[in-house]
């Protein structure tokens, strides 16, 4: 359970004024009423990066002598830590025309799965699956925490922006990866991979 508790709270506050989180704004606008499939949209993509994500940590750490995967990981988590800070923005695409043509699910399916590859949060779950056994606790635990950061932002769209401080949740986002790298690095065994919890 601690790996669902970690891979969801970790994912929900990082994804804080994320661009997918953006892209969940721009893409409630443009498919005004159709928030069921944009929310079916965003799940598909999710599960599938995810699960995608957390399957590649989960073989690192098979193949990765757990005293390295510890100072590896720990960095990684304050380095994830450092890239919050870093305002994120939503880049126009010149394609946007053309996919909204496919309709709200495949438009959402395709520009989160695409938004996704090489993000803080994608690389967030692949030390995730490295740090955890239970592979699908992490992909349900960081798509829930997708889902709760991206289903309100198309609900409510522009309105939440002005009650939720999105540019300063990077801070939270920060503080958060930094203290689990800091656990990492420092050996304590919450089921990390780090102790003798893998």
């Amino acid at each position: 359970m601690e790996a669902l508790f970690a891979s969801f709270g970790l994912v929900a506050v990082a994804e804080m004024g994320d661009k997918t989180q953006l892209l969940s704004f721009l893409l409630a606008a443009r498919f005004k009423g159709r928030h069921w499939a944009l929310i079916w949209g965003i799940l598909a993509a999710t599960l599938a990066n995810h699960f995608l994500a957390a399957a590649a940590g989960d073989w690192i750490a098979a193949h990765v002598d757990p005293q390295v995967m510890r100072w590896v990981l720990g960095a990684a988590f304050l380095g994830f830590a450092a890239w919050a800070l870093i305002p994120d923005k939503l880049e126009d695409d010149a394609e946007s025309s053309q996919r909204r043509a496919l309709g709200p699910f495949l438009t959402t399916l395709v520009a989160f799965f695409i938004a996704e590859m090489g993000d803080k949060t994608q690389f967030a779950t692949v030390a995730l699956g490295a740090n955890y056994a239970s592979l699908s606790m992490v992909v349900v635990g960081t798509t829930l925490g997708m889902m709760a950061a991206n289903v309100p932002a198309v609900l409510l769209g522009e309105r939440l922006a002005r009650y939720v401080p999105l540019s300063r949740m990077r801070f939270v986002a920060a503080a958060l990866f930094a203290v689990f790298g800091v656990v990492v690095l420092m050996g304590i065994d919450f089921g990390l991979v780090a102790g003798t919890g893998r």
